[in-house]
């Protein structure tokens, strides 16, 4: 019977920082490492780090019992467009998670994750599809993240948050905790700067830097 196909969809950084976490569920599962390639729209190496690269094309054409795959993307509207595709093809989602992260009780994420080494996720959250959590990233309790979410490495967000869809998180950036009805907004398709430190809501697609953080770009609707 042909094998199942997994692929990390994206050679570039961000998939090969993904990689040798699906790698390690390969070792785990004792999948054979020949049906773990990369997929990439425009691929430039036949090979990286042992994996072979596919083009999507390929991979669609690679015969296979059931084809999955992680969209490890960093930017969220092409993520979100991907995703549409894979549907479209009967691609299945495949949620990679680092073994050395942490996830406590009743915390419910949707498909497609991407949880990396040393992230930890405590009580009573909720999280979209498509959420990418990099390393040392925290979620604290009684959150709500919405889809196609995106936290840089060291992201440390605080109880009673919520986060509107395609938002982005910048690499160690702070989110101070809301209160119990009334949680601390973030939303749509914001773009929190490195390093902030978020002390109140933000508004739907603008951009906020600093400590504490300010706004220095009101932005347009794209998705």
């Amino acid at each position: 019977m042909t094998e199942d196909l997994y692929g990390v969809y994206g050679a570039s950084g961000c998939g090969r920082g993904v990689m040798p976490l699906a790698r390690k569920f390969f070792e785990r599962h004792r999948l054979p490492l020949d049906r773990l390639v990369f997929i990439d729209d425009s691929p430039h190496q036949v090979e990286i780090n042992g994996h072979a690269v596919l083009s999507y094309a390929e991979f669609l054409a690679t015969p296979a019992r059931d084809r999955y795959a992680t969209l490890a993307i960093a930017n969220a509207s092409v993520r979100e467009r991907l995703a549409a595709r894979c549907v479209r093809d009967a691609l299945l989602s495949w949620t990679v998670r680092a073994e050395v992260s942490e996830i406590y009780d009743d915390v419910v994420i949707g498909e497609g994750a991407i949880i990396c080494a040393y992230v930890t996720l405590t009580s009573n959250i909720r999280i979209g599809k498509h959420f990418h959590a990099n390393l040392y990233s925290y979620v604290e309790h009684d959150c709500n993240i919405g889809d196609f979410v995106t936290f840089a490495p060291g992201v440390k967000c605080n109880g009673n948050v919520e986060i509107g869809d395609h938002a982005y998180i910048g690499a160690g950036a702070t989110i101070r905790q809301g209160q119990p009805g009334k949680p601390l907004r973030i939303g749509k398709g914001a773009i929190i700067g490195m390093g902030a430190v978020v002390t109140k809501d933000v508004a739907a697609h603008t951009t906020v830097v600093g400590n504490p953080a300010r706004l220095i770009q009101k932005g347009t609707k794209h998705d």
